[in-house]
């Protein structure tokens, strides 16, 4: 018997990524929806060699199906995921709703999918998994196996992170301001508060009053609840004109000595992580290349001498799959692996 599964935002690029990916790797369903919201009705979407008719969210009883995948943003997410939970159906949701909440976990499975068994086995949870931000997904499979090896005290990362995190809308007008310049034509502003085409803006999400943005705060945060608290990092997140994938120039100080070389031998034997650093002209991998692919990438892997058992490299990943759809799929797929989801009869 395979899983009756639910996608909330189906429309969206994250709910078309999920559906996509679902049917690459033969998730073990019996039958998939396609939910948003009563504006969507209708419209069609694929899944495999399958056309699926989106229904409206408000109508669907989710006391048939077993997992959500919930990427709606999170005024939905607030609203939907407890009222679903409470159905029986788990909730895995990629917004930043329920991130900083204690009663949900917040995974990345080649990082810390052990903390699945002890959720699940509380009978009285909550019913929803957090899918980490985009930017710190990535990040936390490569600094996994390192902190594992010689233990992370601080990290400082750059991320030149791709306008589809932003939605359909940016990718749009990173579009239209590329072709308005090439034609001469008007460049309008209007997903970002400056002009993206050939231009970075280093500015995500809202500013806080200590000066870092709140794209910045969640990277922190969330690395810490995901990998160590005791953990120091400090984030400084830009905007490219790239339409998938981030990038991050990551710089990391350890407890106990590491060489490249170690680093190196220690990634490309790590779950999730694909090692491409040869110290020649193109022996490193860019968006382009990580744009369609599940591995965390990453290249120019090399020793900073300017602080004691330091390392710096450079890491490349799908923010549209690894960064949101296929972790939450991979969420999916551990629980049943671990046998501690089984479909309801």
């Amino acid at each position: 018997m395979g899983f009756k599964v639910a996608i909330v935002g189906a429309t969206g690029n994250v709910g078309r990524e999920m559906l996509s990916i679902l049917a690459e790797r033969a998730f073990p369903v019996d039958e998939v929806t396609a939910l948003a919201s009563s504006r969507s009705l209708g419209t069609e979407v694929s899944f495999g060699d399958k056309i699926l008719k989106v229904a409206n969210l408000e109508h669907h009883d989710f006391s048939k199906t077993d997992i959500c995948l919930m990427s709606a943003g999170s005024g939905v997410s607030k609203d939907w995921s407890p009222r679903i939970g409470a159905q029986g159906c788990l909730v895995i949701d990629n917004s930043s709703c329920w991130r900083y909440d204690e009663r949900v976990p917040l995974i990345v499975p080649e990082v810390n999918a052990d903390v699945l068994t002890r959720f699940m086995a509380d009978p009285g949870r909550l019913n929803i998994i957090a899918n980490p931000n985009c930017s710190t997904a990535q990040l936390v499979v490569a600094l996994k196996p390192l902190h594992d090896r010689a233990v992370i005290k601080r990290v400082v990362v750059a991320t030149y992170q791709s306008v589809s995190g932003a939605g359909k809308d940016a990718m749009d007008e990173l579009f239209n301001q590329s072709r308005a310049i090439f034609s001469a034509g008007e460049v309008k502003v209007e997903k970002f508060s400056k002009r993206i085409a050939f231009n970075v803006i280093p500015h995500i999400d809202v500013f806080l009053d200590d000066g870092y943005t709140k794209e910045e705060w969640k990277m922190v945060v969330e690395t810490k609840k995901i990998l160590d608290p005791k953990i120091k990092l400090t984030a400084t997140c830009v905007r490219v004109p790239v339409f998938i994938s981030h990038s991050e120039a990551v710089n990391v100080e350890f407890e106990k000595p590491i060489t490249a070389d170690e680093a190196r031998d220690i990634l490309r034997a790590a779950p999730g992580c694909l090692v491409i650093d040869k110290r020649e002209p193109g022996g490193y991998i860019t968006p382009h290349e990580a744009s369609g692919e599940d591995a965390t990438y990453i290249s120019r892997i090399r020793e900073d001498s300017t602080v004691e058992n330091g390392l710096a490299f450079w890491c490349v990943s799908d923010n549209l799959r690894k960064g949101a759809a296929l972790n939450a799929i991979q969420i999916a797929e551990s629980l049943i692996n671990r046998k501690l989801l089984k479909p309801r009869a």
